[in-house]
């Protein structure tokens, strides 16, 4: 079947941003391909996609609710221990400081904001509130391919590079839907990814399979602590060798999706260093604890308790020299810059014909210069923002060391994330700080950026 029919009319081949049909055989043009399926969805001409009766979302108490993982997949073992998994090659260097995104990639900006526009934001008001994702959100997130974005192509994946600019992009246009919808549809892909970066081909041939099917488990990246002045590069998650594998200790916190989870990428301190460790929902030892956070509650956060959990001696992601861990905790924070500009772009857009249309004492809002020089410093910041975290991820996807790019990059969307969503609060007025309107929502996820590791990565 073709799938480039049932894009929206300007993606087809011949529309505004159209390809040749040899053309969309590119990395890109294999994710614009699967997103196609969005198209086909009856989500996005139904009514009322908040209100489906069949919606199986819990709601937290103030005491929350303490359960046992999911633990309704078997993952068969298949591959070497031993021998590598597959890899996909670092992007070629354009020769050129140039972070335009290209033809391809635009056209999976657009496929994907529209699926943030007309699915994910009218169902982010009463996602926030259930503090859980509806299903038919989730369910058009694994439709349009989000899972296999960072998977390689040999392995059922659409990447045949390293796709963290393709990642960044598409949590951009997520989360301006919301942050939180954008977490959760983005937290089983970052296990995938995770699997295709690091994995080794027992471990890509045991749980990739799954990501790439029509049914795709719920799984976690499980880096954050409940602790004051957290380092994520220390974490206190203790892990101790066996003589037929590893114990692991611990709490983690900021979970996401913990209590339907089946995968879990857990980070530990082994033998001085932090490592990843692969840790399945069925394993004894294992409890989750529900979280809600102050924002980003479509996310479903939670904690996970490890109590003498056993893990084989294959259990380890990547290397033990915590170089492996590093890259992880960067690639992490690199996503959630992209989910900051996400968000402060849609204050920016929604403050921006308010303060035209509001009137007060006989003229617009706009007029006053305190006001005009508020929703320009949004715009500016928000442009420093942007390019910060696509010249990191242009490093990423390049191979090169990104650390220096990164940690500029989160240090600025953090300190002006929190910026933006207080000042479109303050430019509502009143209106800022009740929940008809989303600013506030914005504003307690954008607060989540300068605390948040993990979740998510690119």
């Amino acid at each position: 079947m073709d799938l480039t029919k049932s894009l929206p009319a300007r993606l087809r081949p011949g529309g505004r941003h159209g390809l040749a049909d040899t053309e969309v055989r590119d990395p890109i043009g294999y994710a614009v391909a699967a997103l196609g399926k969005l198209a086909q969805s009856d989500l996005l001409d139904r009514v009322g996609l908040r209100k489906q009766a069949e919606q199986a979302v819990f709601t937290v108490t103030r005491t929350g609710f303490q359960a046992a993982t999911s633990a309704n997949r078997a993952f068969t073992r298949a591959g070497s221990r031993q021998k590598a998994g597959v890899r996909v090659p670092a992007a070629a260097p354009k020769g050129v400081f140039d972070l335009t995104p290209s033809e391809d990639e635009q056209m999976l900006v657009d496929v994907v904001g529209e699926y943030a526009a007309e699915v994910v934001r009218p169902a982010a008001a009463e996602a926030d509130e259930a503090c859980a994702a509806p299903e038919p959100v989730l369910k058009a997130s694994l439709d349009i391919g989000l899972p296999i974005l960072g998977v390689p192509e040999s392995l059922g994946g659409i990447s045949e590079e390293r796709s963290a600019v393709a990642g960044t992009l598409v949590a951009e246009a997520l989360s301006r839907g919301d942050m939180g919808l954008a977490v959760a549809a983005l937290a089983p892909g970052a296990v995938a990814t995770a699997l295709g970066l690091w994995g080794t081909e027992a471990q890509q041939q045991t749980y990739l399979p799954a990501f790439t099917g029509d049914e795709v488990p719920a799984a976690a990246l499980a880096i954050s602590e409940p602790a004051v002045l957290f380092d994520a590069l220390s974490p206190s998650t203790t892990a101790r060798r066996t003589p037929d594998g590893f114990v692991l200790d611990g709490l983690k916190s900021a979970v996401v999706r913990a209590a339907e989870a089946e995968l879990f990428v857990v980070g530990a301190e082994l033998e001085g260093s932090p490592v990843l460790f692969l840790v399945e929902s069925s394993t004894p030892g294992l409890s989750v604890e529900s979280d809600p956070g102050m924002g980003v509650r479509a996310a479903s956060m939670a904690r996970l308790r490890l109590e003498g959990v056993t893990l084989p001696a294959d259990a380890v992601l990547g290397e033990t020299d915590g170089s492996t861990y590093a890259e992880c905790v960067r690639l992490s924070r690199l996503a959630w810059c992209a989910l900051a500009v996400g968000t402060g772009q849609s204050v920016l857009d929604y403050v921006t014909p308010y303060v035209k249309e509001r009137h007060a004492f006989g003229e617009p809002v706009a007029h006053r210069q305190s006001v005009a020089f508020m929703v320009a410093d949004i715009a500016i910041e928000l442009q420093a923002m942007r390019l910060l975290t696509y010249k990191a991820a242009g490093r990423a996807a390049a191979g090169k060391d990104f650390s220096r790019e990164v940690a500029l990059a989160r240090r600025l969307c953090a300190e002006k994330g929190m910026r933006i969503g207080l000042d479109g609060v303050q430019l509502l007025g009143g209106h800022g700080f009740v929940k008809e309107h989303p600013v506030e929502r914005w504003y307690r996820d954008l607060r989540a950026v300068g605390v948040m590791e993990g979740a998510v990565l690119v």
